[in-house]
């Protein structure tokens, strides 16, 4: 719902593909910043709890913003501001969920587990989408943003549900300084952490942010209102739930590092075919495809990140997934640059060409990376 609501009212403010854009790095600033720290945290603490508490701060900060908004204090850089430290609650809640969930599920079913995790997110991103649209067009963004605070403060009272701490909820001692220098030797000794952290990074910056360029492509090319947008975002989630839905099937699959490049490739050509699509009905097939490969490869990462790493450090593997995550401002600024120069499909045809060419290159040049099973 925040997806929608935050890239129209910044739209509808701005008339700026390129603000846009800057909004959705601001969001993910912290996500770089924060994500070592995170993954430290992630280790050092009873994962279920801070989940709890994270999840109802976000909820306080976006019911937050719909009061400024309905108080009349919603300048573009109020609404940016508060984006941005919701982004910062988040890159907690990113860490600890994806290390939790490993928790509960073990390694073995950690594909099937991740997958069904990113399947709830993604349902709830379809019907999020679909109500932000009527309620953006019926009742204003304000309203809008309380809505997301109340369903921030549902997500933190089911967390109570999660009543076990799971197979590895590790609470390492020792201080922060001694846990950092322990992530600089993780690295060191599981150097595939650090070139999973590279694709992530390279995926992110040339495939996800194509979805700031969203309500670009709804008023400007799809002659399309706030509904439509709700629409096509909710097509969007849709195909991800049908790529992670599909991943789910694979169960213990042995040959996820082939799979990943096939994806990342498969990933960047659908992004080319989408900057040509100004037909709403083609615009919104290449969109679901994108956006399958985008969750399904985005989950492989996380899997395997986990699997490649000691049982007591997988809150620092999740950490470091958020760190490359973050790293996607860099993206969205080149394609806000890009729109606001050229337009929005050429900025989504450069990210198309240079993801298909870098998911090529490393399938050659990764070998070992290509047997990960």
């Amino acid at each position: 719902m925040d997806s929608v609501a935050l890239g129209w009212i910044v739209f509808e403010k701005t008339d700026s593909a390129f603000m846009v854009a800057l909004l959705a790095a601001l969001r993910m600033v912290p996500l770089f910043l924060l994500g070592i720290f995170s993954g430290l945290i992630a280790d050092k603490v009873e994962r279920r709890i801070f989940l709890r508490i994270f999840t109802i701060l976000a909820g306080i900060l976006m019911a937050l913003l719909g009061v400024l908004i309905i108080g009349g204090y919603g300048h573009v850089w109020v609404i940016i501001l508060v984006a941005t430290i919701t982004g910062a609650a988040f890159a907690f809640i990113l860490t600890l969920r994806q290390a939790y969930t490993f928790d509960i599920v073990g390694p073995a079913l950690s594909l099937n587990g991740l997958s069904m995790l990113q399947i709830a997110s993604q349902t709830g991103g379809v019907f999020g989408s679909l109500i932000s649209g009527i309620l953006i067009s019926t009742l204003g963004p304000g309203l809008q943003f309380l809505v997301i605070g109340l369903m921030y403060v549902i997500s933190f009272l089911v967390l109570f549900g999660a009543s076990e701490s799971g197979q590895a909820a590790s609470q390492r001692k020792g201080s922060l300084k001694s846990n950092l220098k322990g992530y600089i030797g993780l690295i060191q000794q599981y150097p595939v952490l650090l070139v999973l952290m590279c694709l992530a990074s390279v995926t992110e910056i040339f495939g996800f942010t194509h979805m700031s360029l969203i309500p670009v492509f709804a008023k400007e090319i799809l002659s399309v209102g706030p509904i439509g947008l709700g629409v096509l975002t909710a097509l969007r989630q849709v195909g991800g739930f049908l790529g992670l839905f599909a991943l789910a099937l694979l169960g213990d699959y042995n040959k996820k590092g082939q799979l990943m490049f096939y994806i990342v490739v498969f990933f960047g050509v659908g992004q080319i075919f989408l900057s040509f699509s100004d037909n709403l009905y083609l615009f919104a097939i290449f969109l679901l495809f994108v956006n399958a490969c985008a969750m399904s490869v985005d989950t492989l990462y996380k899997t395997l990140m986990q699997q490649n790493v000691p049982n007591e450090h997988r809150g620092r593997a999740m950490g470091s997934w958020v760190l490359s995550i973050g790293t996607a401002p860099v993206g969205y600024l080149s394609i806000g640059g890009i729109a606001g120069a050229f337009g929005a499909p050429m900025a989504v045809l450069f990210n198309g060409i240079m993801l298909t060419l870098a998911g090529v290159s490393t399938f050659i040049c990764l070998p070992k990376i290509r047997k990960l099973p």
